[in-house]
């Protein structure tokens, strides 16, 4: 569902990303984990055609994002890392918008179904700029999935959600997964990842310098969180995204 090939990403002479290959199956649930800056977001904007990466290539869904980046938006459901939906608008007519945009045929239904769902209802008729930051985050969240994609990309899925709404998340992403979808998503928080992701990659300065799954057993026998700070605080960390540091073989 997601290739990646020897992709670089450069700001003037900042190696924002540098030279990650990876490839995501059908039916996993990729978490890319990092500290704040790592690279987590450009990768993102990468692999939804937002920015071209300086080189290397991407496929998303068998398409290749350099030359059809349009296609890969239709396809995948996306969140972004800042929750913008149109400040004119109602969440209800947001939602509508985007039905029509993507040729859905009697969207009212499914519309109504993910205001119930993620129970921001009441708000349906309010301006998205007066709504809160974490209703924003549902609304977004909803539109990414009204059109039953089978992949979706998403930057920092729980954040500013209360425990409810989060548990109803990770919970549905499960069992969209469980049903055949595919999910990539990127977050700094640790314990998102290990609740929900069935594998991971670890970003540090623009470097893949892990990837592999969560039930690995080397994994189930380390503390997760001194395994991830241990790789991200490393002096001189090369980042060969290929293996276990040698202490936790």
């Amino acid at each position: 569902m997601i290739e990646v090939r020897n992709i670089f990403k450069f700001y003037g002479s900042t190696k924002a990303v540098n030279d990650i290959s990876f490839s995501i199956g059908k039916g996993e649930l990729f978490g890319l984990l990092g500290p704040n800056g790592s690279g987590k977001t450009t990768m993102i904007r990468m692999l939804t055609g937002q920015i071209k990466p300086t080189s290397g290539s991407v496929r998303v869904h068998g398409v290749d994002v350099l030359e059809d980046p349009i296609r890969v938006r239709e396809l995948a459901g996306i969140v972004p890392e800042q929750e913008t939906p149109p400040s004119f608008l109602t969440a209800e007519e947001y939602l509508y918008f985007v039905a029509k945009i993507r040729k859905m045929e009697s969207y009212e239904k499914t519309c109504e179904k993910w205001f119930e769902f993620l129970d921001f209802g009441d708000q349906k008729n309010s301006l998205c700029k007066d709504l809160s930051r974490g209703t924003r985050q549902k609304l977004m969240f909803a539109q990414a999935f009204l059109h039953e994609p089978e992949l979706a990309i998403i930057d920092e899925p729980l954040i500013n959600l209360d425990p409810v709404i989060q548990r109803k998340v990770k919970d549905f992403l499960a069992g969209y997964v469980k049903n055949g979808g595919t999910v990539f998503i990127s977050t700094h928080i640790l314990e998102i990842a290990k609740q929900i992701c069935t594998s991971i990659g670890i970003i540090y300065k623009g470097k893949l310098v892990y990837t592999g799954r969560l039930d690995d057993p080397t994994l189930q026998r380390r503390n997760f969180e001194d395994f991830f700070l241990d790789l991200v605080s490393r002096p001189g960390n090369s980042g060969t995204g290929l293996s276990i540091p040698a202490q936790y073989a």
